[in-house]
């Protein structure tokens, strides 16, 4: 395997992992204005919340990597990136707000 292939997923991995921690506890607090009570409801709230991300995040993961693969070139990633994200984004809160913090 080609080492940029390599590379791109660890990235594209670890970027996602960091990122559904933060973004977690900033949709809690800051857009759906949520305050747990108790670590047990937190728990189970982020396990919810993850789930809800596993069809964005692969919309996000495809827009990406399909830009990469069509183009082989980091601008068109990162607008594959942008869409992906955008849309991703868009879905997961109307997930999230209808499953996760209603």
């Amino acid at each position: 395997i080609d080492e940029s292939y390599l590379l791109f997923f660890i990235a594209l991995f670890f970027g996602t992992l960091v990122g559904l921690v933060v973004k977690f506890f900033l949709d809690k607090r800051w857009i759906f204005n949520y305050k747990n009570k108790s670590l047990k409801l937190q728990t189970r709230k982020f396990f919810h919340y993850s789930l809800m991300g596993v069809f964005s995040t692969s919309v996000f993961w495809v827009t990406e990597t399909l830009f990469w693969l069509v183009w082989k070139n980091d601008f068109m990633r990162e607008i594959g990136a942008l869409l992906g994200l955008s849309v991703g984004y868009y879905v997961k809160y109307k997930l999230d707000k209808y499953f996760v913090f209603k």
